[in-house]
């Protein structure tokens, strides 16, 4: 149940055809597909409501700050009013999760950074009047104070530089660095502010592209223009290495990369969205999170589509000249894994 729960979720993040992030003129999604998400997103969210709230307005007993967090967000892109009851009270459990720090996570919690985020994402979709302005102020600055930088020993040269990690200050990861990016655009911050760019220092340094903003030994081991996990601790990349000791790329961190480089304000010509543009092409697929097989496949999604459409563009050009309304693609291949019941 709980698996299903959080896929379901995951499928509602992303199934409006607007993103709340910066696009290059997406144009409008075709009205069929509009309908195909109306009615998978109402299935969805009545799944939601009956699966499972807690007593304390969770929707989780496991992880529960983060899941809660993706449910409202979820629900509230789809015009929900914060005031209905149900996500009132999820929401007031989000309000009980806020420390002194901030911070918007669980008591001892190891993904500190990670809830935070996805916290900042229901709140600002709740936020039309206001209500959450100084909350969200807070933990953006949280978010801010989660990047490793000079304070902990890790000057511009070092691979750590910018990153965000799970908010434990064990090490960043680019799964970490795009979310915090992400959230901190969704909070107001500007593309060019310091927080951005340093994060962008991190996002460069994590792809598979030698050039003046990536002068690490990965990107000659494996020069693909795709992106892996992490340049801090060595390298490391969840798809594993070449023989060669090259870092593979894989999709769901490509995109994450290509996400983060738009939202940072690197523009379309530049050859790091170039690089991870010609990847992609060559691995356009919605079966599968191509690198690492099935693993991770509805968080792939997720990339995938706030990727794409922070890219602007309605149609996906493959490899071999395909042309594909990934949109569409996207939502059939959703609707066609949702459950009688909406999960």
């Amino acid at each position: 149940m709980r698996v299903r729960r959080i896929a379901t979720i995951a499928a509602l993040m992303f199934l409006p055809p607007v993103a709340t992030a910066p696009a290059w003129q997406l144009p409008a999604v075709d009205p069929a597909t509009a309908e195909s998400i109306d009615a998978a997103a109402a299935k969805g969210i009545e799944y939601l409501k009956v699966a499972g709230q807690r007593e304390d307005g969770s929707f989780s007993e496991n992880n529960a700050a983060g899941v809660t967090a993706l449910v409202l967000a979820a629900i509230l892109k789809h015009d929900a009013d914060p005031d209905t009851p149900f996500v009132r009270k999820g929401l007031a459990y989000l309000e009980g999760l806020v420390h002194d720090d901030g911070g918007i996570y669980a008591d001892e919690s190891r993904y500190k950074n990670y809830e935070t985020c996805l916290a900042i994402f229901a709140l600002v979709e709740a936020n039309d009047d206001g209500r959450y302005t100084e909350m969200i102020a807070r933990a953006k600055q949280f978010l801010k104070d989660q990047q490793f930088d000079e304070s902990e020993g890790h000057g511009s040269e070092d691979p750590y530089w910018g990153g965000a990690g799970y908010g434990s200050k064990g090490r960043p990861d680019l799964s970490n660095t795009s979310m915090l990016v992400e959230a901190l655009i969704a909070a107001g911050e500007d593309a060019d502010s310091e927080a951005i760019q340093r994060a962008l220092t991190f996002v460069s340094r994590s792809q598979n592209l030698e050039s003046e903003h990536n002068t690490l030994p990965y990107p000659n081991l494996n020069p693909d223009g795709g992106f892996y996990y992490t340049p801090a601790n060595g390298g490391e990349s969840m798809a594993g290495k070449l023989e060669n000791g090259g870092l593979r790329s894989y999709a769901s961190m490509t995109y994450a990369g290509l996400k983060s480089l738009i939202y940072a304000g690197v523009d379309k010509d530049d050859q790091r969205v170039k690089a991870a543009v010609a990847w992609l092409k060559k691995n356009y697929d919605l079966k599968s999170n191509p690198g690492m097989g099935t693993a991770g496949l509805y968080y792939y999604y997720q990339t995938f589509a706030k990727s794409l459409a922070a890219y602007g563009d309605a149609e996906f050009v493959d490899e071999s000249g395909t042309k594909h309304d990934w949109r569409a693609e996207l939502v059939a291949e959703l609707v066609a894994r949702q459950r009688d019941d909406g999960g």
